[in-house]
């Protein structure tokens, strides 16, 4: 095999191993399967060192999973080709019911090949661990949720349901000191969900403080500070977005970016046939949350409000007006879906897609720091 040819290395990756197959350059070029190694740094050292002695260049891939992305960053430090492959978007044959490690490198392999993969944005080691930081939050945020709602879950068995206007207020803890039960047992029970639900609120807030003193030194803060001037964007919901995308001048156009949420309708289409449906539901899930979480506050007549103007101060005069103009617009859209007799979750989702746009054009307003 000539010196200076290109091969497309395959790896299926796993916790202790992974499979390894290359595929030659060219329609008919030879597609093997080399083995299965470990999967410590240094044994994915030399696999690379000896096709390198083998071959001219070398091109890697491999899907996107609980691996993580030091594989990538190990052979791209090598000073090699590597791209993290979308799972969901690997070209299957419907007939296939066959799956092992050995085929699945030896399918990327083919398939890299032929330009048939789309690679994920892999984000820097800085970048990485923000993001895992507030995952880890919104993690605990779901906990609490589900504590709670065991406590709710409790009472309701036995008859008790809070009359007041609003639960885990002052009010409502004073209604739960007033609670008696038959069985000493169930006094054990009450308390032990009091207290399970306090020990994940001073989690929450611990890492919730923690979030916001990190971001504050983040290369990303003047993006994260440019979003809060939109209504609905406010600083948890920034940084999610920021964490999630990164930097928003990767998508060349905020409809890339709206396919990126899973905020377009998906489609049905044949000859004369025009068929839309949902939402796509795909890209990045945590994102798409919170932009549909924000939307809901454009049911209101737009309006510069006392907290809304406290986040734009110190903000470019561009970003404030991108800021007012989707306003402006986001709340007439929503009132004018709405009379022509929309459902409000379809709305919502409506305004959320175009907040996606609105983000993107302020994104590409703001510079980040340079790390």
């Amino acid at each position: 095999m000539r010196q200076d040819s290109k091969v497309y290395v395959g790896l299926d990756t796993s916790k202790l191993k992974i499979s390894v197959a290359v595929a030659e350059e060219g329609r008919d070029g030879e597609v093997r399967f080399i083995g299965d190694i470990d999967s410590a740094p240094e044994v994915v050292e030399r696999l690379v060192t000896k096709l390198a002695k083998r071959h001219g260049e070398l091109a890697f891939c491999y899907e996107a999973g609980p691996t993580g992305y030091g594989l990538h960053r190990q052979i791209t430090r090598l000073g090699h080709e590597c791209i993290v492959v979308a799972p969901s978007l690997i070209p299957k044959r419907p007939g296939e019911r066959v799956k092992t490690n050995r085929r699945d490198a030896l399918t990327l392999a083919k398939l890299y090949r032929a330009g048939e993969l789309t690679a994920v944005w892999v984000p820097d080691p800085g970048h990485e661990a923000v993001r895992e930081l507030v995952r880890v939050r919104e993690a605990a945020m779901e906990d609490l949720r589900r504590t709670r709602q065991h406590l709710q879950s409790f009472l309701l068995r036995h008859g008790r349901v809070f009359t007041g206007r609003d639960v885990w207020t002052r009010a409502h803890t004073r209604w739960l000191c007033e609670q008696s039960f038959e069985h000493p047992a169930q006094y054990l029970v009450l308390a032990e969900y009091r207290q399970a639900i306090e020990n994940a609120e001073i989690r929450l807030k611990r890492l919730t403080e923690q979030v916001t003193e990190v971001a504050a030194s983040w290369s990303m803060a003047p993006v994260i500070a440019a979003y809060q001037a939109l209504r609905g964007v406010a600083f948890l919901t920034a940084v999610t977005f920021v964490a999630e995308i990164g930097d928003v001048r990767r998508f060349d156009n905020p409809r890339q970016l709206m396919a990126y949420l899973g905020l377009v309708p998906s489609e049905n289409s044949t000859g004369e046939r025009t068929r839309r449906g949902s939402i796509t539901k795909a890209g990045n899930s945590r994102a798409r949350r919170v932009l549909i979480e924000g939307a809901w506050t454009y049911r209101f007549p737009a309006r510069m409000s006392r907290l809304l103007q406290e986040r734009q101060t110190g903000l470019t005069k561009t970003v404030t007006d991108i800021a007012w103009k989707a306003q402006v617009r986001l709340c007439s859209r929503y009132r004018k879906l709405m009379a022509h007799g929309k459902r409000q979750s379809v709305v919502t989702v409506a305004i959320a897609r175009e907040m996606a746009a609105f983000l993107w054009a302020i994104g590409r307003e703001v510079e980040p720091h340079a790390t």
